[in-house]
């Protein structure tokens, strides 16, 4: 299916679920962030992330978007930005 996506590998699955965890630093700042993927096959994937990368992908999962996961690279793919992918026309 994604696999289509540029920079997938076979294992790509879409994302189900994409949950942000913030931990707040004692000193200020921002604190941790960690992104929790749940792809279409159920597996959970908790990944770090940066302030600016979780603003980023919030903004565009918010979108008309859609996220595929790629446990190989790891890599967590945004389709669909502008146009629309063949493979994300199936569901």
């Amino acid at each position: 299916m994604a696999a289509d996506a540029s920079g997938a590998s076979a294992q790509t699955q879409r994302v189900k679920v994409l949950k942000a965890n913030w931990t707040p630093s004692p000193e200020g700042g921002d604190g941790r962030f960690e992104l929790m993927i749940v792809s279409a096959d159920d597996e959970r994937h908790v990944i770090p992330a940066s302030a600016g990368s979780v603003a980023a992908f919030a903004q565009l999962a918010s979108s008309d978007t859609v996220l595929v996961w790629d446990p190989d690279g790891p890599t967590l793919i945004c389709a669909n930005v502008i146009g629309r992918m063949a493979w994300t026309r199936q569901q």
